[in-house]
């Protein structure tokens, strides 16, 4: 008896979950593939990014096979990527890409995750202000120019290549000025070889950063102080001849695209 009300117990959660209803009221399991996939669509357009990946991921679940479900993991990568939620932006455009990698719109997927990673780093120099450098995680920003880096290499000629080159200079010139603030702080402490280290990365790293020439003037200062006259003087010729200049691009982010101009 037991037994038979524990059975009936899990049909009628069953048949609650699957009935759960729409913002409009009506029961998501009466809708096809198709149908579930244009509400979910229309919550997206209309900027319910939250609604739209709920109801993303119950068409995965419930439709777990044809294009529909590999729209919808897509586009809940994206739908999670404006609503902030960048890890799991990511880890579904990671899935994507595991998936469905010879799917004709890959390339989506790593801008995806660039965008993702990239959101998050925008503000890069901004948040040093006031702050060890040393405790901030370029992580992040590392892994959206490693994601834009895979798209531009892998699909050189796909649509979303050029924003992904624009967005990886700028990347690239914010990690040097990162690189920029750590040997700065080392310098002011007086730890001279660690100073020297991290502008040295900064010309190895980001050779053509606007960074290179203050990191030069950091290596003279660090070779200076420690007597190294002949590092010194090299570092000095190199500055010379060094034309590096101007600043790093203003952090305004990049105009926004909607996510059907990237899909078509």
């Amino acid at each position: 008896m037991r037994h038979s009300l524990a059975v009936i117990l899990l049909l009628t959660l069953t048949a609650c979950s699957l009935l759960d209803p729409l913002p409009s009221g009506e029961p998501t399991a009466l809708l096809s593939a198709e149908q579930l996939y244009d509400q979910a669509k229309t919550e997206l357009d209309d900027g319910n990014y939250s609604t739209a990946v709920t109801l993303y991921e119950k068409l995965q679940s419930r439709y777990p096979y044809g294009r529909y479900a590999q729209q919808a993991l897509m586009e809940a990568a994206y739908a999670n990527y404006r609503q902030g939620e960048s890890e799991a932006a990511i880890s579904a455009a990671d899935r994507f890409i595991k998936q469905y990698p010879n799917h004709p719109h890959i390339d989506y997927a790593y801008y995806v995750k660039g965008l993702a990673n990239f959101g998050g780093e925008i503000s890069l120099l901004k948040s040093l202000g006031g702050q060890d450098p040393t405790e901030r995680d370029p992580k992040a920003a590392q892994a959206a120019f490693a994601a834009f880096k895979d798209l531009v290499t892998r699909f050189p000629n796909s649509k979303y290549a050029p924003d992904s080159r624009l967005r990886m200079q700028y990347l690239s010139n914010a990690l040097a000025q990162y690189e920029l603030h750590v040997a700065r702080y080392y310098l002011r402490r007086g730890a001279h070889i660690a100073a020297a280290n991290r502008a040295q990365g900064v010309l190895s790293q980001y050779p053509n950063s606007p960074s290179t020439h203050d990191a030069l003037e950091i290596m003279v200062q660090c070779y200076d102080a420690m007597g190294m006259t002949d590092l010194r003087d090299d570092a000095k010729r190199v500055l010379a001849k060094n034309t590096a200049g101007g600043k790093v691009p203003s952090d305004k982010p990049l105009m926004e695209k909607t996510w059907w101009q990237f899909w078509k």
